[in-house]
């Protein structure tokens, strides 16, 4: 698999991630606690996520610019 397609696996993984803990959100704040369980624990993959795909985008940079 390509840096470019691993990069964008990754945002599209991010993207569900975050419709889903949308949802939680709306969920939570009509006052279901389990959806807000639900959503913090999203949240919280939601950084580790992110983080990730901003290391995978640097490590691509600096491999793209190395070949030049």
């Amino acid at each position: 698999m390509s840096d470019s397609s691993t990069i964008i696996s990754s945002w599209e993984e991010i993207r569900a991630l975050v419709e889903q803990v949308d949802l939680d959100i709306r969920k939570n704040a009509k006052g279901n606690a389990s959806a807000g369980i639900r959503a913090r624990k999203g949240l919280r993959a939601l950084k580790n996520w992110s983080g990730d795909l901003v290391k995978a985008t640097v490590v691509a940079d600096k491999a793209r610019k190395a070949d030049k």
